[in-house]
């Protein structure tokens, strides 16, 4: 009889099934749950984007592939608009259906099957997850002077999810500089390229970074962080033309194509760059007022100085130790280890909740607490 290996069983398990037994316990507090541990949007789609996708609901017909013509456009324009990158084309971009998916068959469908491919030391897991399902070897490494030289594909992801980290040009330069002299082919997830705090991000193919040739290389964008798309799933690869015309012929015949009232929702939210702004600025304000409180509570935090997390620790605990600590308050936050092994004394907490569930979080982070079998001792939560 024939045996099968099920591809699952050479995947990690999923990372927030291991947190069920937290969940449970953050759950069961009085004041119910909030949960910090996703990276999912929780404010309403701009009406404008919404009209959009209505308005289109009633074709019945196979979308494009490769998507609209209108939308190409937006795209590039978006791109250089929003983040000046230049040298792109209507034949050098790709809508996805959402980003995750486009990571996760990337090593596929680029055909590199077997062969090495490098991530962060601390990095989103579907970077793994891809590689794995490609049957590639996974090296984890930050730094290009090290970086294993038969490497096929290299992930980077700057803003960083988890940490919030920010590369500049100098070092994404480098990276570059390694794909051209070993031939790799570097992606850089810039999702979080637009919540730029205390820096702004730049993209791998700004021509700062890039000189002004985007061979070799791929930016992979979303539009779920900013125009909070997360349940319509839309992305867009942009970049090499080779490579992104390699990608649209794989995905033709596999039928991975964005559903054609997504694609024109597409074109409204890339069009329009006040929905986004407005956004930014209620997550400012959200990361202002959870950044005081866990520093008040003792944590100190590092990186995070751009996209949706706070990248935090608290001396004594690792962090499985710390998501118990915040459980035990009703707050769900993501451990440090889910990303890699360089994080495991760290955890991740979210800025994607409502006005209300941040405030809330913020009086139990910063609320006192009457120590149990000490009867009206009162100690500062730590």
């Amino acid at each position: 009889m024939t045996q099968r290996t099920p591809l699952g069983a050479s995947l990690p398990d999923f990372p927030w099934d291991t947190i069920a037994d937290v969940k449970a316990t953050a759950a069961a507090h009085p004041g119910g749950l909030i949960d910090l541990s996703v990276g999912g949007p929780v404010d309403p789609v701009a009406p404008s984007i919404q009209l959009a996708l209505t308005e289109h609901a009633a074709e019945p017909g196979y979308p494009q592939t490769a998507g609209t013509p209108e939308l190409r456009r937006t795209i590039v324009d978006a791109l250089e608009r929003r983040f000046g990158i230049a040298g792109l084309d209507t034949e050098s971009v790709l809508p996805v259906i959402g980003l995750k998916e486009a990571i996760a068959w990337l090593p596929t469908l680029l055909g590199l099957r077997g062969q090495t491919v490098v991530i962060p030391e601390v990095a989103y897991p579907t970077y793994e997850v891809g590689a794995l399902m490609a049957g590639c070897t996974v090296q984890r490494c930050d730094d290009p002077a090290t970086a294993p030289t038969d490497t096929a594909l290299v992930f980077l992801n700057s803003p960083s999810n988890p940490t919030g980290r920010v590369m500049g040009a100098d070092e994404l330069r480098a990276w570059v500089e390694f794909g051209r002299e070993t031939g790799a082919i570097i992606a850089s997830d810039e999702c979080y390229l637009g919540l730029g705090w205390a820096t702004q991000p730049v993209s791998l193919l700004h021509p700062e970074v890039s000189g002004g040739d985007n061979t070799g290389l791929l930016a992979l964008h979303s539009l779920s962080k900013t125009s909070n798309l997360a349940s319509y799933r839309a992305g867009t690869i942009a970049g090499d033309r080779d490579l992104v015309q390699e990608l649209l012929l794989v995905r033709k015949h596999s039928g991975l194509i964005v559903p054609g009232p997504v694609q024109h929702a597409m074109v409204a939210a890339l069009a329009d760059d006040l929905h986004e702004r407005l956004q930014a600025s209620a997550y400012a304000m959200r990361r202002a007022a959870l950044l005081k409180a866990l520093t008040g509570a003792g944590f100190t935090i590092d990186d995070s100085d751009a996209g949706l997390y706070l990248w935090c620790r608290k001396d004594g605990l690792n962090s499985r130790e710390a998501l118990d600590w915040f459980a035990e308050r009703g707050i769900l936050a993501a451990p440090g280890d889910f990303y890699g092994p360089a994080g495991a004394d760290h955890v991740r907490v979210a800025l994607t909740a409502s006005d209300e569930q941040i405030a809330d979080a913020v009086r139990r982070l910063t609320a006192q607490e009457t120590t149990a079998g000490d009867a009206g001792q009162e100690t500062t939560a730590q």
